[in-house]
């Protein structure tokens, strides 16, 4: 049977910035009386602190509730890197002070980036919430909480250098028990112009190696067949025994010596669990090196797949960011990944509009996406974000006309490359991890090739979290469509 070419499947897959928050449930926990309503926005480490965070409450007498008129605290976890991702949050939190009208009892709370950035602004001049607390601050939330409870309001946005919740096991909310993600690291040193995330989140801090490997193999143990490590800047993970990795210089020569980075990393991960996926997000391409490619290529457990933002296929706009790449050296290391793992899947995020971007920066970048041919990506429209280097030396100066139209090329000439690399792979035998139903067949299961590229296939006897060799048959733009022909090796 052909399935048709879906535009919009194809749209949900390469573009994020629509995404709705996703509501989380932790599995009741016998003695808890108080109901928790907790909704995440944004990027997957919102998501990962979301879980230490209902972990954190646990321990304070809370049960998670799907239900948010029964819910005696709300907790938004808040993204700040588009202007469109903060009004949906005021728009949520309109929705929760509607609900808190008819139940007094209620607390509303922000926490995440958005909670960082206008800290008292929610609290004192539009006092509509009672309860602010900035990604570093989550194992205050008892004590936060304390004072909410007595009739204050509460804050808490101070930004840490040591903090990584290394010591907190998460809790896995709303999860389909085969996937997880495992923070590695927290914050970011490269000041991109465009970007809030240093001020959100802070500087870069590694988390013990000890640590992660203890919960990848309890994830194991627990039935989890796939785990993403994830930083705002993979790449840079740097464990010496502690502190920032500014002061590695300072460093001991033991400390040095058995310093741990990202590749070392991955091979820990890799042999700890050998039949368990690895994936990792996000890389930085001045960051990334071949260690990692070749770490990847050496075990089979450590998915083919990249994340590789680019942001501008222009030199003149990338250094206006202040990305610190050029063009060619992006170029050269793509090259070099297709070189040492020749069906490695690699993904882009390009912000297009970017001040003073004109019509040749544009065509560099439709250039660099048809040198590429990405598998899939997330496009946007740059949206000026309040305290970044962009916002305070730099006009916001292409029309929002000019920067849309820009902006449906870039996804058009996604759309096209996207159905070229999905194309490749008719005829070719797969390896599918189940996650799930299909969106569109409960007669189909739904998961993921190493390359991170969608796959449907008839369910027969197969199950969620089963590795399974499918032969694929035909394609969408976005989806592989096959028949499973056993299960794989890893099984």
């Amino acid at each position: 049977m052909r399935f048709p070419l879906s535009r919009k499947v194809i749209m949900e897959k390469i573009i994020d910035e629509n995404k709705q928050g996703e509501r989380l449930v932790l599995d009741q926990k016998k003695g808890n009386n108080r109901k928790l309503y907790i909704e995440s926005y944004g990027c997957a480490m919102n998501f990962s602190d979301s879980e230490i965070v209902a972990s954190i409450l646990s321990e304070q007498g809370f049960n998670t509730t799907k239900k948010l008129e029964e819910a005696d605290l709300v907790l938004v976890n808040t993204c700040s890197i588009r202007d469109k991702a903060e009004q949906t949050v005021r728009k949520r939190l309109e929705k929760y002070n509607a609900v808190k009208r008819h139940n007094p009892k209620m607390k509303v709370g922000v926490l995440g980036c958005m909670a960082e950035r206008l800290k008292t602004k929610f609290l004192e001049e539009e006092k509509i919430v009672d309860l602010v607390v900035g990604p570093d601050a989550y194992k205050d939330l008892p004590n936060l909480l304390a004072e909410v409870d007595e009739g204050r309001d509460a804050i808490n946005v101070i930004l840490s250098k040591e903090e990584t919740y290394g010591d907190i096991s998460p809790v896995r909310l709303n999860s389909n028990g085969v996937t997880a993600f495992v923070s590695i690291t927290r914050g970011c040193d490269n000041m991109c112009t465009f970007c809030v995330v240093p001020f959100t989140r802070g500087r870069e801090r590694s988390r013990d190696p000890q640590s992660i490997i203890e919960e990848v193999n309890d994830l194991w143990n627990k039935g989890y067949k796939e785990i993403t490590l994830l930083g705002q800047n993979v790449d840079s993970y740097l464990w010496y025994g502690g502190g920032l990795k500014k002061d590695f210089s300072k460093a001991s020569d033991l400390q040095k010596a058995t310093a741990v980075n990202f590749s070392k990393l991955l091979e820990l991960c890799a042999e700890a669990q050998p039949k368990m996926r690895i994936r990792f997000s996000t890389s930085n391409p001045q960051d990334m090196t071949l260690d990692v490619v070749k770490t990847m290529a050496k075990y089979k457990n450590i998915c083919n797949h990249i994340h590789l933002p680019v942001q501008s296929g222009s030199n003149r706009i990338l250094k206006e960011m202040n990305r610190l790449h050029t063009v060619n050296e992006y170029k050269t290391l793509i090259s070099n990944i297709r070189n040492i793992i020749p069906d490695c899947g690699i993904s882009q995020d390009i912000i297009v509009g970017f001040p003073t971007e004109t019509e040749e920066d544009h065509e560099d970048t439709k250039a660099l996406l048809d040198y590429v041919k990405y598998d899939f990506g997330y496009m946007y429209a740059y949206s000026e974000r309040p305290g970044t280097m962009a916002e305070r030396k730099m006009d916001d100066d292409i029309p929002a006309h000019v920067k849309q139209r820009r902006l449906a090329e870039i996804v058009e000439l996604q759309l096209q490359h996207s159905a070229y690399r999905t194309k490749q792979n008719v005829g070719k035998v797969v390896e599918v991890l189940i996650e799930k139903s299909s969106k569109k067949s409960d007669a189909q299961w739904s998961g993921r090739t190493p390359q991170s590229t969608v796959a449907v296939f008839p369910k027969e006897h197969y199950k969620i979290g089963d590795f399974v060799n499918v032969k694929i048959l035909d394609c969408t733009g976005a989806t592989l469509i096959g028949e499973a022909i056993g299960y794989s090796e890893n099984n």
